[in-house]
């Protein structure tokens, strides 16, 4: 039988890759650290670290345990946290859009963190779809997206209104239609981003071909990219905010094209105090 005892010291001989910074991060002695994790490989029947170079590394065994005793050690803190009626802590970990955390997220978890220090907020930044898939897989506890998974088992809430905006290099013809940018290149995040496929969608509308896509990772590189005259990008206004000294064109697009909401969205039967707080101060924002 697991013991949420073994499972935290062995959480911390995870993150510390050594038994004695584990001991010290646990108050114990390195021998009772030992002792405690052999004790937990006998009971499981398992070998759960190698030793390679004065470090310790996880066995196939480790790394299978290792997902398992996150779950069970935040399953834990909730529930001591709901049934104590006490003040959220734990670890509430969230996803976001590159966009969504540059430009909207700064005041709003300053807010919650002044407001629940115990909680500990872990932010990951990715591509719409891979946002998605990282909160079925339970791996996030929720994420700021740019459009709702058509699941039952995902609940949501409308938050922030985008307006996303076509950029060019200085001196490109002005964009009134696909046909001003036939030949250009597209620079986007990879696939899987909501508004690569808005672009890609306004530009199939008219059956234009653009010669090639860059796909980069940061808003930042994007702009960049644009303004030394790579190619054009669709990229949310809030962000363009960010960059006053940003060296490139704006065109307008039909609303349709444009115009979004960035929901949160969480599975519905599995929802923290941590994140019950975020919301509820969401709605106040």
């Amino acid at each position: 039988m697991l013991e949420l005892s073994d499972m935290r010291i062995f959480v911390a001989v995870v993150a510390e890759g050594s038994i004695a910074r584990a001991a010290r991060k646990l108050h114990r002695v390195p021998s009772n650290v030992t002792t405690r994790i052999k004790q937990l490989e006998a009971s499981l029947g398992a070998q759960l670290f190698y030793r390679h170079k004065q470090r310790l590394h996880l066995s196939p065994s480790g790394e299978l345990l290792v997902s398992y005793a996150g779950k069970l050690l935040r399953l834990s803190d909730e529930a001591c946290s709901a049934l104590g009626n006490s003040a959220p802590a734990g670890l509430l970990r969230l996803g976001a859009l590159e966009s969504t955390a540059a430009s909207r997220l700064p005041q709003v978890l300053a807010r919650y963190h002044k407001a629940y220090p115990q909680v500990r907020v872990e932010l990951t930044t990715g591509t719409n779809d891979a946002l998605v898939t990282a909160l079925l897989e339970r791996r996030l506890d929720a994420a700021f997206v740019a459009e709702v998974p058509a699941s039952a088992d995902v609940s949501h809430m409308a938050l922030f209104k985008e307006r996303l905006t076509l950029i060019s290099p200085l001196g490109h013809r002005r964009i009134k239609g696909p046909q001003d940018v036939a030949g250009d290149s597209v620079i986007a995040f990879p696939s899987g981003c909501a508004y690569r496929r808005r672009l890609h969608h306004w530009l199939g509308d008219a059956s234009i071909a653009t010669t090639r896509a860059l796909d980069l990772g940061s808003y930042h590189a994007i702009v960049a990219c644009v303004g030394a005259g790579t190619g054009i990008a669709l990229v949310p206004e809030s962000v363009l905010d960010t960059l006053p000294l940003a060296q490139v064109m704006r065109h307008p697009l039909p609303r349709q094209h444009t115009d979004i909401v960035t929901p949160l969205i969480w599975r519905t039967q599995e929802q923290s105090a941590a994140l019950v707080a975020l919301r509820e101060q969401l709605k106040d924002r």
